[in-house]
């Protein structure tokens, strides 16, 4: 039920045939965990995920049931980043990360398509757009789509108070 299927199926279809058997390697504790299993179980191919080990049993759940391999690791004492980048290397897999890949974003992004084909259908105009921000990828997509198919409107981002990651990135620079 979650977007990250879209950005997941993206990314692995561009992964070439010859590859493929190697598989994939990811990080995340949940809906990005669950749709890189579920796209690689689609397309053959071997998933391992990098998850927390405090990650909500259901997403480690859905995970298994799509064929996923889980590592869990400890967040306190452990890189996610790391661990997925050296058994990576060591399968000669791909990572997929969540967010920060051209892929991604584009297969996120398509929902963007999707909402902006809608209010057109509805000739609607649509002034402005709010759309969650996490990791960036859904919202990156999502105003790449709206600034082709309705530059009109404005794109404005949302994202918890105490979890403002997004907020923090663009004032780091």
């Amino acid at each position: 039920g979650s977007f990250k299927i879209r950005g997941a199926m993206n990314r692995l279809s561009q992964i070439p045939a010859a590859q493929r058997a190697a598989g994939v390697v990811a990080f995340s504790s949940g809906n990005h965990a669950q749709g890189v299993a579920r796209a690689a179980r689609l397309l053959g191919m071997p998933a391992v995920i990098v998850m927390p080990s405090d990650a909500p049993r259901i997403k480690v759940a859905g995970v298994e049931a799509d064929g996923g391999v889980v590592h869990f690791y400890d967040r306190e004492t452990e890189s996610r980043e790391e661990i997925a980048t050296r058994i990576a290397e060591d399968r000669g897999a791909v990572v997929v990360p969540s967010f920060d890949d051209k892929d991604i974003v584009a297969g996120q992004g398509t929902a963007g398509l999707e909402f902006a084909h809608q209010m057109e259908a509805f000739g609607e105009p649509l002034d402005h757009l709010i759309c969650c921000a996490g990791g960036g990828g859904l919202i990156t997509g999502v105003a790449i789509a709206m600034a082709e198919l309705s530059p009109q409107t404005s794109i404005w981002t949302a994202e918890p108070e105490a979890h403002d990651d997004w907020a923090q990135s663009l004032a780091a620079g």
